[in-house]
């Protein structure tokens, strides 16, 4: 696996002035994934070759721009109901916030799920529904696609995540869109 953005540089440009990678698509794409989403869920965890189904929350919020040239988002999640689930496996975040900017193609975290690194995701854009997400922090290295579905009101992840280049974690979410 190719470790993306070694050296964690998360001060590159600046802040104060559009950048020519600014991209308008990224942006909206974002806008439409707005709201609180139920999210059925399928891990398959490759160590104890066991499958959980849950179903958890999702909210999206756009926050108030540090900069006219980024946007800023939260992410918040927590279970529809309790699930021995984040019991069996502690290492998986019951219910959580993360903090994240857009600039250019990649998303500024300020924390992964899996850990409290901050990072980056680089972002490809499939089409106008689609993107990929890579990210890589410790040993971990995750792609994550995610596709907006009939009129923004469903989505569609599929999340592949190696350690130590075995593949350790394996995610289906189908979510359904309940506020915008």
């Amino acid at each position: 696996m190719v470790v993306i953005n070694q050296m964690k540089n998360l001060n590159f440009g600046e802040n104060n002035s559009p950048e020519i990678s600014l991209n308008s698509n990224l942006k909206r794409w974002f806008s439409r994934n707005l709201g609180l989403w139920r999210s059925n869920r399928t891990y398959f965890l490759d160590e104890k070759q066991k499958t959980y189904n849950l179903c958890m929350n999702i909210n999206i919020q756009a926050l108030e721009n540090k900069s006219e040239w980024e946007s800023h988002y939260k992410f918040t999640w927590y279970p529809e109901k309790k699930y021995d689930f984040f019991e069996e496996n502690p290492q998986f975040k019951e219910t959580g916030e993360m903090r994240a900017f857009l600039k250019g193609h990649q998303l500024m975290r300020e924390n992964f799920y899996l850990s409290k690194d901050q990072g980056i995701s680089n972002i490809k854009q499939v089409d106008e529904h689609e993107m990929i997400f890579e990210s890589s922090y410790h040993d971990w290295y995750i792609l994550e696609h995610t596709r907006l579905v009939d009129l923004d009101n469903y989505r569609y992840r599929v999340i592949y995540s190696w350690n130590k280049n075995k593949l350790k974690i394996v995610e289906n979410h189908h979510e359904i869109r309940i506020i915008k």
